[in-house]
């Protein structure tokens, strides 16, 4: 049986971190959303041989248990004593390591088509509860729909949708370490955003008021350490965009724009300034 899944890239509309767990980890307050830049996953379950196999044409996977894709196979494969084989093909449109939860994506498509290739009859709140042993971003993208992510990234409900509004996505020529900079947080001096006010202007229908509150408070420490963030983010808002930010912990910047003209203006404004460069939409 042969399986195909869409895993769509993730942003954080809205990032903070109200303090560390015992664990060592971050809690998570994040509104997050999903763009139409994506991944395409198949997923071949097969008798034989019993194995997990995973092919991607990227050159910077790995294909064997360090891949997420992987994992995800293996975390249903053992809980549900699966003993068909399965291969995955991951044609990569997301860039790799940018913030943008490709790796994850790519996690939940597998999950997804698992569940409906085995017919476990899983809801999407059981693969969430599942998902979160490979990666904290791998529960939201289950669902991949805007949602209000808390916790250790567990706990993920749903949001009205939002406006397909055009989103300029840019991804700098440097790689950022995710748990150096969660490492590197200072709680006493961190600045947390008004999440409840973002809430509640996105569920009441206020979009141009959502724009003005969203915001991540890692940018300014992922941004101590690579300027060029900060001035992706600088050249967006002066293109014109009605918000601009630093996606995960970077170094990934988009831009929202409510008309698709002012859109096509940042992304040829940057496309020789920052050699990846996407225009796609709010899902």
């Amino acid at each position: 049986m042969i399986v195909t899944e869409k895993a769509p890239a993730k942003i954080n509309l809205s990032l903070d971190t109200p303090m560390r767990y015992l664990d060592g980890l971050p809690k998570w307050d994040m509104i997050m959303a999903s763009i139409d830049l994506a991944d395409y996953l198949t997923i071949d379950i097969h008798e034989r041989p019993q194995t997990i196999k995973v092919y991607s044409d990227s050159g910077f996977l790995p294909n064997d248990q360090r891949n997420l894709a992987y994992q995800a196979a293996h975390v249903l494969k053992t809980r549900f004593h699966q003993t068909a084989g399965v291969t995955i093909r991951i044609k990569k449109n997301i860039p790799v390591a940018a913030g943008l939860g490709g790796g994850s994506s790519d996690a939940a498509a597998v999950l997804r088509g698992l569940n409906k290739g085995w017919r476990l009859g899983l809801s999407l709140a059981e693969l969430a509860k599942l998902s979160l042993a490979i990666d904290s971003d791998v529960p939201y993208c289950v669902y991949s729909q805007t949602a209000h992510v808390t916790g250790h990234g567990e706990l993920v409900a749903p949001l009205p949708p939002v406006p397909h509004d055009w989103v300029v996505v840019a991804k700098p020529k440097v790689s950022v370490s995710t748990p150096t900079i969660l490492r590197q947080i200072n709680y006493e001096t961190l600045e947390h955003l008004d999440n409840e006010g973002l809430l509640r202007e996105m569920q009441n229908g206020n979009w141009d008021r959502a724009l003005a509150k969203m915001g991540n408070v890692l940018e300014p420490l992922t941004e101590s350490q690579y300027p060029e963030i900060r001035r992706l983010k600088q050249k967006m808002l002066k293109l014109g965009a009605d918000c601009a930010q630093m996606s995960g912990t970077g170094p990934t910047v988009f831009a929202i724009c409510r008309s698709e003209s002012r859109a096509k203006r940042i992304y040829n404004g940057l496309r020789g300034f920052c050699s990846e460069v996407y225009q796609v939409v709010l899902l």
